[in-house]
């Protein structure tokens, strides 16, 4: 599946135990496959405030609240695009910006709290999302604070491609050395759960689905993986103007 620029959808979370993940996997076959990229290891790196404003507005479930993370899927080659995504979740549905550039532009492109895509050959559409980031780096001062790195896996629905379910595995973190070309190693979180399962749904699950996530007593539950390594890892922990936190 092609990568998309603009997303407007809900995204629910379940966390699985492995023997659940086995189970929901063997009930998906018929209805659902992997897309091309298969096994994909997932570097994020978050963005936020010197106090931490993006993340403590989504612990505190805010009714509206965003993010700044540029990602990567695997380890960038110099000119293999990563992706600069702000997201914005307002009343529970998720709304996604992307914009793509080669991975040997970014030190060029991000400079420190600002932002700037001069060199970069954008049609109008990317121009747009470019002058959203380029906002709101200029009004809240952004700097890199923790990489996490996660292995995913992705089906989407045979019927319907728009309706993706995907599964992550391995989650760990560094807040030191946070290049994207710098491997993806890194601490791993310890949680109670072993598969963070999301779905990601334009409207209703189909009733094929429903019935899976009924006969596997399965429930929704509010998971972030930047709020869980900063709650478990990162709060309290170095000086506010810090970056590297540790």
């Amino acid at each position: 599946m092609k990568l998309k620029r603009v997303f407007e959808r809900r995204e629910y979370k379940y966390l699985l135990s492995n023997s659940d993940y086995i189970a929901i996997r063997k009930l998906l076959m018929g209805y659902m496959q992997e897309d091309m990229f298969g096994l994909t290891t997932i570097q994020s790196l978050y963005f936020d405030t010197a106090d931490n404003y993006f993340i403590n507005r989504s612990i505190e479930h805010a009714q509206y609240k965003s993010k700044f993370r540029i990602r990567s899927y695997g380890r960038p080659s110099p000119t293999q695009p990563v992706y600069l995504e702000i997201k914005k979740k307002i009343n529970g549905v998720v709304y996604k910006r992307r914009l793509g550039i080669p991975f040997n532009d970014l030190d060029k492109t991000i400079n420190g709290h600002t932002i700037t895509f001069a060199d970069q050959q954008l049609n109008p559409n990317d121009q747009q999302i470019a002058r959203e980031i380029s906002w709101f780096f200029m009004k809240y001062h952004i700097t890199p604070k923790v990489l996490i790195c996660d292995d995913r896996v992705a089906l989407f629905a045979n019927d319907n491609p728009e309706f993706r379910v995907t599964f992550d595995f391995n989650i760990r973190f560094r807040t030191e050395d946070m290049a994207l070309d710098a491997g993806t190693n890194g601490l791993k979180i310890n949680p109670n759960f072993d598969v963070v399962m999301e779905v990601k749904a334009l409207g209703a699950y189909p009733y094929w689905f429903s019935n899976i996530i009924a006969n596997l007593h399965l429930v929704k539950q509010r998971f972030s993986k930047y709020g869980y390594v900063y709650e478990h890892y990162l709060r309290g922990i170095g000086d506010k103007n810090d970056s590297r936190i540790i």
